[in-house]
Order: C-alpha cells, then structure tokens, then sequence
C-alpha cells in the first residue's frame, strides 16, 4: 500500500506575531495545509492520507478539513511526536497498527507549509520509492556552500557541483525505515536532523529526485510574501493560456 504523512506539526515561531501554527494561516484565503492536503487527494494511488498534527492542535486540524474539503475516509488526523523523525514513526506506528506492514508499503513525508509540489514530484517519489526504497527530494544548490564547525572561522567550502538543497517529499519502505530507525543507538538518534539520515547512518542509498525552486517551505513572513506571489503569477498565467485557447 502506498500512505503519504503531511507533517504539520511546525507552532510558526519565525512567522511573527500569530497565534496560529503557519500551516492554519491562509494563502490565497485559504489555509496553507489545504493547498497541501489536496495535492495528495488529486493522487488516487494514495491508500491513506494521513495529517499528523500535534496533539493541542488535532481537532482545530479536523475543523479546518471538513471546511475546506469533501469528507472521505482516505484522510486522518493522528498525533505527532516531539520531533520531526518522532513525528514520521508515530506514523509508522499508527498505520502498524491500524493496517500491518507489508515488505512493499511506502510512506510519502512531506512538510503541510510546501504547497507548491506538483504532480510530477510526487509520481517520481513513489515509482523511485518502489524500485529503491528510499528517496529525498532535492535541487541544486545555486549559493556556495560554507562550513563553519565554530561559528567564527571557514572550516570547509564544499564543491558546489557536489551540493543539493534538500526539500520535501521524502519518501521509504516502510518495513526499512522501520527495522533502521530500530537499529540506531540513542546518540544516533540524537544527531538526526532529517528522515532521509536515519538510512545513510546504516549505509543505506537514498535516491535523488528533482524537486522545484518554488517549492518553498513557508516558514516566515517574508515566505508567505513569496508564495502570494508564486499563487498570483500562477492565476495570471492560467488566464493568459485560456484567453490562447
């Protein structure tokens, strides 16, 4: 079976002054997590969509979903945990044990503030996934990249023609990421910064697929600037082609 998680956990401290999570706040007078939410309706070869939310913020979350969107059972609202690989195992857990887990099923992660994905990334998430096991989303890096291991000094500059920006969806076999996140240690666990780690600690391939330099994660003020932006051009550009046709 094929699940997808939309992780939507983030409280929007870097938004400013709100009191809503960023994911609740509107973009084109609609909440951010349901230009998300539909991207993945649109995919019938999702069995299940979950949204995983935290706790405080469930039922708002269903509230928002049967306002803006038609009642079906292929979308939950489950708990999150206190961090993001928490958050994408307790969907593990959950669809362990509501459904079992099969050698095949994939998992689709993806953050509720990107919007903007498209078809084809989510197509290439799951074929890749399926003949892989594991994907990560990406574009090339256009800035140069800088280490600093002390905030002060130049400790690397890596070849830019090596470097990516990671985006999201990030997408494994289930049964894989399971059995790995299991294996690691609790220091491991500690210095997980993305989903995509818990396999290249084990020395796993994670494959790459091209994600879109607008597919942005909105998570400030000025972001939700530039997704207005990306969402008027877009509605000029399809009034533009239908005055063509």
């Amino acid at each position: 079976m094929i699940y997808a998680a939309i992780l939507a956990g983030g409280q929007g401290t870097r938004m400013g002054n709100t009191k809503l999570p960023k994911q609740f706040l509107n973009l084109n007078k609609t909440p951010i997590l349901i230009h998300t939410v539909e991207k993945f309706m649109l995919n019938r070869k999702f069995d299940k969509i979950y949204i995983v939310a935290p706790k405080k913020w469930m039922t708002y979350t269903k509230d928002i979903l049967n306002k803006h969107l038609p009642l079906t059972d292929r979308i939950e609202v489950i708990e999150g945990g206190s961090s993001r690989n928490e958050t994408i195992m307790n969907a593990v857990t959950h669809i362990e044990n509501q459904q079992g887990i099969n050698d095949d099923d994939i998992i689709v992660t993806h953050d509720s503030v990107r919007p903007f994905l498209t078809h084809r990334i989510i197509e290439e998430n799951i074929n890749e996934t399926l003949r892989y096991g594991a994907v990560d989303t990406v574009i090339d890096a256009i800035d140069t990249i800088v280490e600093s291991k002390d905030d002060f000094f130049i400790s690397n500059i890596p070849v830019r023609d090596h470097m990516y920006q990671g985006q999201t969806p990030q997408s494994f076999n289930i049964k894989v990421l399971k059995d790995t996140y299991q294996s690691l240690t609790e220091d491991e666990r500690n210095i997980l910064s993305d989903a995509a780690k818990i396999l290249l600690l084990k020395g796993q391939q994670v494959r790459l697929v091209k994600g879109e330099v607008f597919n942005i994660k909105i998570t400030t003020a000025y972001d939700l600037k530039v997704a207005e932006a990306i969402i008027r051009d877009s509605e000029i550009t399809n009034v533009d082609t239908e005055e063509e046709l």
